[in-house]
C-alpha cells in the first residue's frame, strides 16, 4: 500500500536514502543538471538495483519539476505576447496583415 501522507519532497528523501540527497530543486537549471547526472549514472550501469530504482524515482520527480517549470514559462511568454502567437510564413517572417 502506498503512503499518500508524505509530500513529494519527503518521498524523494526516502528514495534518495537521506534528507540531503532527497531535497528537490525548484529551479529549472538545477533540476535538469541533477536529472542529467542521474541518467549518466544509470547508463553507466554501475548502480545496484535498489539504487537504480531510487535514482529512477528521483529522475521522474525531477522530470516533472522541469516540465512544470517549462509549462509555467510557456504560459508567461504567451501572456507577454498577448496570446498573439502566429505561425511564420514560408519566408520566415510574420504573415502579412493584409
Amino acid at each position: 500500500m502506498v503512503d499518500h501522507s508524505r509530500t513529494p519532497g519527503e518521498a524523494g528523501a526516502v528514495a534518495g536514502g537521506n534528507a540531503a540527497s532527497g531535497a528537490l530543486p525548484q529551479d529549472f537549471e538545477t533540476a535538469l543538471a541533477q536529472l542529467e547526472a542521474l541518467v549518466s549514472q544509470m547508463e553507466n550501469g554501475s548502480l545496484p538495483l535498489d539504487q537504480s530504482l531510487a535514482a529512477y524515482q528521483k529522475g521522474v520527480e525531477l522530470a516533472r519539476i522541469c516540465q512544470k517549470l517549462l509549462d509555467t514559462a510557456e504560459q508567461q511568454v504567451k501572456v507577454l505576447q498577448g496570446n498573439l502567437l502566429r505561425p511564420l510564413d514560408e519566408a520566415g517572417g510574420p504573415p502579412d496583415e493584409g
